[in-house]
């Protein structure tokens, strides 16, 4: 038995990546957008969840003391989450993705897949964090690694799995930002994929 293998810390590379991925969209945006990055309707991205809706920005008391916060709804799984606004970037809170990002992560798609003979544990673990980063580029790296073995007889369980969580999240923003119905969206990322 191999005693060299370590699982990360709970939630320390995935927040690390998503608070990168946070950055690099606040880099991309205009300065207006950095003073008052979010507003009620918005559609937002939060790391961990996925895409959802800013419902409220406001201040509640809590402990005694006055707070900013802003609330999200994620609809994909009935969910309402509540952070400090102060917080909210540093979470892994971010607008929808550029155009540019998008393109960048097609390309990804469309590139050939990278196959690693490591422990399947090991580049789930990874997998898992891509997903869970918010990054589109990253979601984009899973779809590419894992599409060879979804349609084949090749792939397990926790490998189709993993790319339905990838494709979920990969669908979800692109729809939100094409301003198109997500199973449409659905339909050309396969064709896309097929063709690559």
């Amino acid at each position: 038995m191999n005693n060299n293998f370590k699982m990360p810390q709970k939630g320390s590379v995935t927040e690390e990546m998503a608070r990168a991925a946070a950055e690099n969209t606040a880099r991309q945006t205009d300065p207006e957008q950095v003073r008052d990055p979010f507003k009620v309707g918005d559609a937002i991205v939060y790391a961990a969840h996925g895409v959802g809706r800013v419902d409220r920005i406001g201040e509640d008391e809590i402990a005694g003391t006055m707070i900013e916060m802003i609330q999200i709804s994620f609809p994909g799984n009935q969910m309402t989450l509540r952070i400090p606004l102060a917080k909210a970037r540093k979470s892994g809170l971010r607008k929808i993705a550029s155009r540019d990002i998008v393109d960048k992560a097609m390309a990804v798609i469309k590139g050939k897949p990278q196959v690693s003979r490591g422990m399947w544990a090991r580049r789930a673990v990874a997998y898992q964090e891509k997903i869970n980063s918010g990054d589109l580029v990253q979601i984009a790296e899973v779809l590419r690694d894992l599409r060879r073995n979804v349609d084949s007889l090749e792939g397990s369980f926790s490998e189709r799995k993993l790319f339905e969580a990838a494709q979920e999240r990969f669908v979800a923003e692109l729809a939100v930002l094409e301003n198109k119905d997500p199973t449409a969206v659905l339909e050309e990322l396969t064709e896309t994929m097929k063709n690559a």
